[in-house]
C-alpha cells in the first residue's frame, strides 16, 4: 500500500528554472513569487566538505570561476574550497539584473524553505568520485536542518551510492531514485534502498509503468515537464509529480 505523500504535485525545477539563475536564492524567489510551494535544487560538496547547489561539476556555465579563481585554477567545484566559493559570482551569466547572486549552501536554502513553509527535493549531485560520501554528508546536513519538522525534503539522485549513503546515515528521509533510462534492476535497486519514489524521464512513463510502480508503494514522479501536452499525459495517467522550468506557465494549484 502506498504511504501518505506530503508533497505538492508541481515541483519547480532548480529553484525557477530558467528564469532566474538556477540553484539560487532568486531563482528560489521567483518561483515562489509564482506561488509554487516546493523547489527541486541540486546538492554537491566543496573540498571542504560544505553541501552548495550547483547543478555542473564544473564552474565554468554558471559561475565567473576564470576570472575570480584564475584560468589556471581547476574548473571542478568540487575541488575548490567553500571560501573560495562563496567569492564567485552565479547571477551574471543569465542576466545583468542578477549580478552578484552568490552560490547559496544548502543550508542557505534550508533556512529560505522552513522560513516559508516550502518543501524541498534536494538532488544529491555528486563530483564524480564523491558518491558515497556526498550521500552522507547531504543527508546528514538534511537531519539536522529538518529536524522537528513534520514534512522533511526528498532526497533524489541518480547515483545508487549516494543514496545508500544517505540511507546509512538517515534513514529517516525519504529517498528517491532517478532514471533517464529504465536500466535492468533499477525498481530492484530503488526497492532495496528503500525509496519511497522512482523519478523518471518524463516520456518513459506510460500505463503499465505507472501501474508497475505504484503496485510497489512507490511514487511516480517527472523531469523536466516544460509542455501543456506533456502535462496533461502525465495527469492522466495518475503520476503523483511533475518537476517543471515553466513555473510561468504551469499553475502550481493546476
Amino acid at each position: 500500500m502506498t504511504a501518505p505523500w506530503p508533497y505538492p504535485r508541481w515541483i519547480a525545477h532548480r529553484g525557477a528554472g530558467k528564469l532566474a539563475p538556477e540553484n539560487t536564492l532568486a531563482a528560489f524567489r521567483l518561483g515562489a513569487q509564482h506561488g509554487y510551494r516546493m523547489f527541486e535544487c541540486d546538492a554537491k560538496l566543496s573540498s571542504d566538505g560544505v553541501p552548495f547547489l550547483m547543478h555542473d561539476a564544473t564552474l565554468a556555465r554558471t559561475t565567473n570561476a576564470a576570472k575570480v579563481l584564475g584560468a589556471g585554477a581547476s574548473p571542478t567545484g568540487g575541488d575548490h574550497s567553500w571560501a573560495a566559493l562563496a567569492q564567485l559570482d552565479a547571477g551574471h551569466w543569465h542576466a545583468r539584473q542578477y549580478a552578484g547572486e552568490p552560490l547559496p549552501t544548502l543550508d542557505n536554502i534550508a533556512h529560505f524553505c522552513l522560513a516559508n513553509g516550502y518543501f524541498l527535493n534536494i538532488e544529491i549531485k555528486p563530483t564524480p568520485g564523491h558518491e558515497a560520501t556526498t550521500g552522507r554528508v547531504v543527508a546528514e546536513h538534511a537531519a539536522r536542518l529538518w529536524r522537528g519538522q513534520a514534512v522533511p525534503p526528498l532526497l533524489s539522485s541518480f547515483q545508487p551510492e549516494a543514496l545508500a549513503g544517505a540511507q546509512a546515515t538517515a534513514a529517516h528521509l525519504p529517498r528517491a531514485l532517478l532514471v533517464d533510462t529504465l536500466w535492468d534492476g533499477c525498481l530492484d535497486v530503488a526497492r532495496q534502498l528503500g525509496c519511497v519514489a522512482l523519478v523518471c524521464n518524463h516520456a518513459l512513463w506510460d500505463a503499465a509503468l505507472v501501474h508497475k510502480v505504484q503496485g510497489l508503494g512507490l511514487r511516480c514522479l517527472s523531469y523536466t515537464v516544460n509542455d501543456e501536452w506533456a502535462a496533461q499525459r502525465l495527469i492522466a495517467l495518475g503520476t503523483d509529480g511533475i518537476i517543471t522550468d515553466r513555473v510561468d506557465l504551469f499553475s502550481p494549484a493546476g
